[in-house]
């Protein structure tokens, strides 16, 4: 048998690299779930500072720069943190001192690390490694590739935690993921877990989790309301696919819960500016139903993976008015799948499905 010099790494692990030689990482395999992002605190200038980032992404805003520009520093960011902190403070987690999308997604992680620990993916799970960050705001991306990359993992899979795909999200993500790689000297190899709004695990987590919600409510809901986050029509005329794939992801609850158009209708909420955005449109759909004769109405947000200032506050604060208003009387927003069993299963499937490659 020939004899063969061990590899730098193969040296390192039994302590035999030569004297001077920069320190050789134990080979792990990191896991990043990411979501949209969040300011730090509700008041003027942390409202600003997260805003800013946002609607300075060519991603979200695709406005010609010369005109964005004076719109978002001269009037949008002068106005609108206000109003924005002002929401968010009714939604606030204050004894973390920090907003629910956070506190929620750091639970995702959380969960998931205990999962793997307990052998949720076999054998090798302990060279596995997760954290956490946010697109916008804190912990940011690159503190979270820079964290896993410290910590010796030298592949990491990226999980937008967005089930529909957009370029406005999963694109903007991976965007910014490339932008920190891009600075490293040993760069980890990376995978981007794919959206999965039509994934079955996904489907079947969202149907057990409205059924059982629905279930506690105190009343019995006439309809039910599928509201996805709203992109400008122009996105899609330009092929994004986002529309197609909450539309797929609707029909396909639909069929899980046994309903009709009629009493599972589709939406799209959070309209900004005055361009023409994707409709339906939520407020008016909630406002029209109680025209109607609606009573009863609950809604789900599935393109949500987490609760956050759109779905506590926009579907259930100031839509319910909307309804009551209009002559509704019995209102509920259904919850994400949040770190629940049910939200937990499509994360866990998803993660066992990508890394099982590399494991």
């Amino acid at each position: 048998m020939n004899f063969q010099a061990p590899t730098p790494v193969e040296r390192d692990a039994a302590g035999l690299l030569p004297p001077g030689h920069p320190p050789v990482r134990a080979r792990k395999i990191g896991v990043l779930l990411v979501n949209l992002g969040t300011p730090e605190a509700t008041d003027y200038w942390s409202m600003r500072a997260y805003l800013k980032e946002f609607l300075s992404d060519r991603r979200v805003v695709e406005t010609p720069r010369w005109l964005w520009w004076p719109i978002l520093n001269l009037v949008i960011l002068t106005v609108r943190p206000g109003r924005k902190g002002h929401d968010y403070q009714t939604i606030w987690n204050k004894e973390r001192n920090e907003s629910p999308l956070k506190t929620i997604t750091r639970a995702q992680a959380e969960a998931l690390g205990q999962w793997i620990a307990a052998g949720g993916l076999g054998a090798k799970g302990g060279q596995v490694v997760v954290d956490w960050a946010m697109r916008y705001g804190k912990p940011s991306l690159k503190a979270g590739l820079d964290g896993l990359a410290a910590q010796g993992c030298d592949r990491i899979l990226l999980v937008p935690l967005y089930p529909q795909y957009s370029a406005a999200t999963s694109a903007t993500v991976c965007d910014k993921a490339f932008e920190a790689l891009a600075a490293m000297r040993w760069q980890p190899s990376l995978r981007v877990a794919p959206p999965y709004y039509d994934d079955p695990a996904y489907i079947a987590a969202l149907a057990a989790s409205l059924r059982g919600h629905v279930a506690a409510l105190s009343f019995k809901p006439e309809v039910l309301l599928a509201s996805f986050h709203g992109v400008p029509q122009a996105y899609l005329d330009k092929g994004d696919p986002y529309h197609c794939h909450c539309v797929k992801t609707w029909r396909l609850l639909r069929e899980a819960m046994g309903m009709s158009a009629e009493d599972f209708p589709m939406s799209f909420q959070s309209r900004f500016g005055p361009a023409e955005w994707l409709k339906p449109a939520t407020d008016d759909t909630i406002k029209a139903l109680a025209a109607r004769g609606v009573k009863r109405l609950a809604v789900i947000m599935p393109g949500f993976s987490a609760d956050c200032l759109e779905t506590l506050e926009e579907i259930g604060v100031e839509n319910a008015s909307y309804f009551r208003e209009a002559g509704g009387e019995e209102f509920a927003a259904i919850p994400c799948l949040n770190a629940s069993p049910e939200g937990m299963g499509v994360i866990e499937t998803l993660v066992a499905r990508e890394l099982a490659g590399w494991l």
